[in-house]
């Protein structure tokens, strides 16, 4: 196999593997080449995504030791990205009766969600995720593309049980939107004990769901690493929440005149981007 064969080989089997340790000795074997041949490649891989800002090989030494591609986006793209969807977000056709915003666009575009999973995995690529949480329905498309660039399973948070996912743990909160108490559940083989977790959703306004999820996560005794939202909403009463990142803060929706005003939310400027090695 020509090295640029290899190279690519190599690329696609580590781009769908992320976070996974492969052995220098794997590649060897799988294509016939030296270990001084494999390390010049994942070499040439290494620069090439640094360069980009595109992602991270990372090299673990040792016997047990290897390489693994950590999704990484750079703070350029980053700042392009999240300016982008705040140009998006504030298209005054979104605009609902009642003050909600229609986002199920941009929760279903291969796109975006291939942007936002890849934008919120990057602030978490080192928290030690296990899983990714939201509640049905509008996040689940959301966890799932966080899930796929740290490489963990997410579970969704159900208002009702489903016979189909056995005993359940439940907790009340109150709804933001509504003032309402309220229930959400989980299945009890959704979480193992001692598990990390990161929250994500698509919306935040009270913060009643989120802080739902928050003690959901306790009652499993489990750990919050995290909590994510797509956007955020400028809420007259007090939250239930704060330590949150949001990628997009919306200050004002008015409705009379069509207009909303929205802006880059805390995401940006709490994520350090200076992991790529120059």
């Amino acid at each position: 196999m020509k090295r640029s064969e290899r190279l690519v080989n190599i690329t696609k089997y580590l781009l769908a593997r992320p976070h996974v340790l492969t052995s220098l000795p794997y590649f060897a074997e799988n294509y016939g080449a030296a270990k001084s041949s494999i390390s010049e490649d994942l070499g040439i891989l290494k620069r090439t995504l640094a360069a980009d800002e595109d992602g991270i090989l990372e090299t673990v030494a040792g016997a047990a030791g290897g390489v693994r591609y950590i999704p990484f986006m750079g703070e350029d793209k980053a700042r392009a990205y999240v300016k982008r969807l705040v140009n998006e977000v504030q298209q005054p056709d979104r605009i609902l009766p009642g003050g909600f915003l229609y986002l199920s666009d941009v929760l279903g575009s291969p796109y975006h969600l291939q942007q936002i999973g890849k934008l919120i995995s990057t602030h978490y690529a080192y928290s030690n995720v296990d899983y990714v949480m939201t509640i049905e329905t509008k996040g689940i498309a959301l966890a799932q593309a966080v899930s796929r660039y740290l490489n963990v399973p997410f579970v969704t948070v159900r208002h009702r049980s489903r016979v189909t996912e056995g005993a359940t743990l439940s907790v009340n909160y109150v709804a933001s939107a509504s003032d309402h108490v309220e229930k959400m559940e989980l299945a009890n083989r959704m979480l193992q004990e001692n598990s990390n977790v990161l929250i994500v959703d698509d919306f935040i306004k009270g913060g009643g769901t989120l802080s739902g999820m928050e003690q959901l996560v306790k009652e499993f005794h489990c750990e919050t690493v995290g909590k994510c939202i797509l956007c955020e909403a400028y809420y007259p009463h007090q939250q239930q929440v704060s330590d949150y990142l949001a990628l997009v803060s919306i200050s004002q929706i008015d409705q009379q005149n069509k207009t909303i005003h929205a802006q880059p939310g805390n995401f940006l400027e709490q994520t350090d981007f200076n992991k790529f090695e120059k």
